[in-house]
């Protein structure tokens, strides 16, 4: 059995209470709610054009950095706020650019989304690396799912890049009985839905996980360690 913490509870500071309302799981829920239904607008879509394609990429963009901005207050520490907000300043931006309907195209959608996932890919990569390596469980915890974001999120920037825009092959499929054409745009919002789908299923099951408290929570709750 272990003895009963002999150090005397820490005073939340001001701004912070004993007991968080909202933490880290939260945002990564609202991320993964949002991704899944990006993931689910493009799949059920016949349309996977560059107008459509960003139309999907803003409006995801814009209620993710919300999202990110919220969070920032309501469920980081004071510590981590400038992560969320580095993250969501980046988010906003690359929403705000692609959110202009004369604006978009082939090249805007390719330009933009390669710029923010690989931007943005390294950004969350290094803080879930600098997460890793602090000492809290919880902040290593919050690290790993970082790391894992930020890599999927640079592997979107390398895949589209991967991909021809001018690309067009001509194919007939008898049982419908007409021609179809898949597009270098077409692939690459596929490649935007699928990676929308992979990482709401990580986000998700993130948010879900059960967290271990760390030696700090447990002198506020007045739990031993």
């Amino acid at each position: 059995m272990s003895d009963p913490v002999s150090a005397s509870p820490r005073t939340p500071g001001a701004g912070e209470s004993a007991t968080r309302t909202f933490d880290v799981r939260h945002v990564q829920l609202g991320r993964a709610l949002l991704a899944a239904l990006a993931a689910i607008m493009v799949t059920f879509s016949p349309d996977h054009s560059a107008a459509i394609g960003l139309a999907v990429f803003s409006g995801w963009a814009i209620a993710t950095a919300l999202v990110f901005f919220i969070g920032a207050w309501l469920a980081y520490p004071r510590d981590r706020r400038g992560e969320a907000i580095l993250l969501g300043v980046l988010t906003l931006v690359a929403g705000m650019a692609t959110g202009i309907p004369g604006l978009r195209s082939t090249v805007l959608f390719f330009v933009a989304i390669i710029a923010w996932a690989v931007i943005a890919g390294v950004a969350e990569l290094v803080i879930g690396i600098r997460l890793r390596r602090g000492g809290e469980v919880s902040r290593r915890d919050d690290g790993r799912d970082a790391m894992l974001i930020g890599a999927l999120t640079l592997a979107l920037g390398v895949g589209l890049l991967l991909v021809n825009p001018a690309y067009s092959l001509e194919y007939f499929i008898s049982d419908a009985g007409r021609s179809f054409t898949l597009t270098g745009i077409a692939i690459g919002v596929g490649l935007f839905g699928g990676y929308a789908a992979v990482i709401a299923v990580f986000l998700g099951i993130a948010g879900f996980s059960p967290r271990r408290p760390t030696p700090s929570d447990a002198i506020l709750s007045g739990e031993s360690v």
